[in-house]
């Protein structure tokens, strides 16, 4: 039977393949850049008076959503490129590239084919204005005198944890009024929230700080660094959204989207960001493309209530805050777990302390002050619960047991949210261990030697060490802890075992010095395979340890290089300082994330680490038994720096559309990245694609 046709259904039908014929066709028509589109895609080709632009990024922007909102895409060997699945409103879209400057904005729509024109750099110095931050401080020629070249770059990367540094903000100084550049200077890092600690870093250098007056007069008497190079292979993959966030004054974020032991859990929901300065949660709905704030309470007392002049801001107390919090983390039923001040530091809770019947302040007390408790929200009630913890509460992880765990110096603690639940009682929710290596090697702690008393072969040994990043096994759920000390060389690993604190059980590794020619730790990640990954914020390097290969793992030699076999080095690729020594870099990596179950789209256990002083992400990818490393660069606005890395798999049968690595523009000084004063943060989402043209 012949069923009757809706006249109108048949004629749209025919319309909308007509109209799909139409952009084909039209597209072969122009010649070279046929680039096949949907509703709500825009493509096409990128050519210069050179030809076809390969390896730039094409750019779409648009202020019409309830955020602001930017696509971003590289064009393939072609130069074509294809912008995929764009919410629907009017975009501003023009070519960025190495090489080039920046093309004039054009007006499109999805669904538009969009031939763009690149603009050839007249001179290297014009080309060089989109380069990172990185490549401007390349630059820099550290002076001889009283301190040592890695003294200098240790000192110089000390301003890193808080922005970058060869960004616009920080090579064009205007010395104004002042008797030299020098003088400049240092008043320049005087001023400002952050002045006093700033100017202190600047003052450590003596007479060699005068290198940085010498860079910028030399910058701005025309110098320019070398060119990057565009991206290649896999990196032309690469799709970045990016999203404004939290306020013009927010400094530092980390998100949180899921439960990273459950990756599609909170699929295409909420993204939580914990906003240091601003005391806010900030919340991302991707759907939406709309971003909130979730104000967080405190009892703890004000912070930075006076501080310096901003040449920026002036007066106003743009880092006055209370809960000021730092981390965040979901756990499996979709809570919100933000470390923050919800008391003073110095208010320790009695369970904590010396003479507590608390198991754990009786083996090992810790009587304060902690910076960071714990708040936890339950995006359901819209409310907040407070804990209170023994342990400063900062970086964190959950472990197979839905207890919280979180580093600090010389302890690992947690929280046990499955006994919270039930008992709303925070001292019979939470444990700690301090780090002692059985050093007589009898398989257990018993006695030990405290860290400054000689070791004894008859006692175990206690140490201290930096836990600042954190990352547990999958393996056998032991918790591995790296410091950021200038001089911090260690990786410690603990086992808590049946019954913590008693059979909690301490080891402590070191690379071998010639692995790492300038010390100071970074973050830690661990693979599938129980490896740990350790990145170096002294030398661009990555550190892979496989506790497997040691030969020793407790007894009176081990204390840090008895196991020189399990470490292999990694060399990340980028500029170093002027005439300086290869490994003395102008980056800094800030924290390891393993991508454990291919969020990213690169596969399973790539590790990604924020390359904080050049807009990108460096990538190690295992392939074929070797690794291979790409760089995943945001080319706008500059000044992107990660702290970190968190994967989401929205739907796991979409393939690359329902992945993707989140992330976020994390700098102490919004206002130094491009757009300057009234620039917002910005969230980021990270996919890749099968090819530069994947829909």
């Amino acid at each position: 039977m012949k069923l009757p046709v809706n006249p109108r259904v048949g004629s749209l039908a025919v319309a909308a393949v007509l109209a799909a014929s139409f952009t084909w066709v039209s597209a072969q028509q122009r010649g070279g850049t046929a680039v096949a589109i949907d509703r709500d895609d825009i493509g096409g080709g990128v050519t210069s008076s050179n030809g076809p632009e390969a390896g730039v990024w094409v750019i779409a922007e648009t202020t019409d959503l309830p955020t602001k909102f930017a696509r971003m895409v590289v064009t393939d060997d072609q130069g074509r490129y294809l912008l995929p699945d764009l919410p629907t409103a009017n975009y501003q879209v023009f070519v960025r590239g190495y090489g080039l400057v920046d093309s004039a904005r054009v007006a499109a729509k999805p669904g538009q084919q969009l031939d763009l024109k690149a603009v050839v750099a007249p001179d290297g110095r014009a080309a060089a204005q989109v380069y990172p931050a990185n490549y401007w401080l390349s630059l820099l020629e550290i002076p001889k005198g009283e301190h040592s070249d890695k003294d200098v770059v240790l000192e110089t990367k000390a301003c890193f944890s808080c922005h970058q540094v060869g960004s616009r903000a920080t090579r064009e100084l205007s010395n104004g009024s002042y008797a030299s550049t020098l003088d400049a200077w240092d008043h320049h890092v005087m001023m400002g929230p952050n002045g006093a600690n700033m100017g202190a870093v600047f003052k450590r250098l003596g007479a060699q700080r005068k290198a940085f007056a010498d860079w910028t007069d030399r910058i701005a008497a025309g110098a320019y660094p070398e060119a990057p190079p565009r991206p290649i292979g896999v990196e032309r993959n690469l799709v970045i959204s990016m999203w404004d966030w939290a306020l013009p004054t927010s400094r530092r974020s980390d998100a949180a989207g899921t439960d990273e032991r459950s990756p599609t859990l909170n699929a295409n929901g909420l993204i939580y960001g914990a906003i240091q300065t601003s005391d806010i949660l900030a919340v991302l709905d991707p759907r939406e493309n709309r971003t909130t704030e979730i104000k967080l309470p405190s009892n703890g007392p004000v912070l930075d209530a006076n501080t310096p002049s901003s040449p920026t801001w002036g007066d106003e107390k743009i880092w006055q805050r209370q809960a000021d919090p730092r981390s965040v983390a979901m756990d499996g039923k979709g809570r919100v777990w933000v470390t923050a001040r919800n008391r003073a530091p110095q208010q320790q809770p009695a369970f904590c302390k010396d003479g507590s019947t608390n198991k754990f302040a009786k083996y090992f007390a810790m009587p304060g002050p902690s910076a960071r408790q714990i708040e936890l929200y339950d995006p359901k009630t819209k409310q907040f619960t407070s804990i209170d913890s023994c342990f400063a509460a900062d970086h964190n992880q959950f472990d197979d047991h839905d207890a919280l765990v979180f580093g600090q110096d010389n302890a690992i603690g947690w929280v046990d949210t499955a006994t919270f639940d039930k008992t709303h009682d925070a001292a019979a929710s939470q444990g700690w261990c301090p780090g002692v290596v059985d050093t007589n090697g009898d398989g257990k702690i018993t006695e030990w030697t405290e860290p400054k008393q000689p070791i004894d072969p008859k006692k175990d040994h206690r140490i201290e060490f930096g836990c600042y990043s954190i990352g547990i096994s999958p393996t056998d759920g032991s918790v591995w802890c790296s410091g950021i000390g200038h001089d911090d060389t260690t990786l410690v690993r603990i086992e808590r075992g049946a019954n913590p604190p008693l059979s909690c059980k301490a080891e402590v590794y070191e690379p071998p010095p010639s692995k790492i020619p300038l010390p100071y730790s970074g973050g830690v990640a661990i693979d599938s395979n129980g490896v740990v990954w350790q990145n170096w914020r002294g030398v661009h390097e990555v550190l892979s340890f496989d506790r497997r290969k040691c030969k020793v793992l407790n007894g009176p030699t081990a204390t840090g290089q008895q196991c020189p076999e399990g470490w292999t080095a990694y060399t990340k690729p980028g500029p170093t300082f002027k005439g300086a020594a290869d490994y003395l870099s102008t980056d800094m990596l800030y924290l390891t994330n393993i991508d454990h179950h291919d969020a990213l789209g690169l596969g399973k256990d790539v590790l990604v680490a924020g390359d904080f002083n050049a807009d990108s992400f460096f990538v190690l990818m295992p392939q074929n038994g070797q690794m291979k490393t790409l760089t995943l660069r945001v080319p706008y606005p500059l000044g992107f720096s990660a702290r970190h890395a968190a994967g989401r798999i929205d739907d796991p049968k979409a393939g690359w559309k329902g992945r993707g690595l989140w992330s976020s523009y994390s700098m102490y000084t919004p206002w130094h990245q491009e757009g300057g004063k009234g620039a917002r943060p910005k969230v980021v989402k990270f996919q890749v694609r099968p090819n530069p043209l994947a829909k």
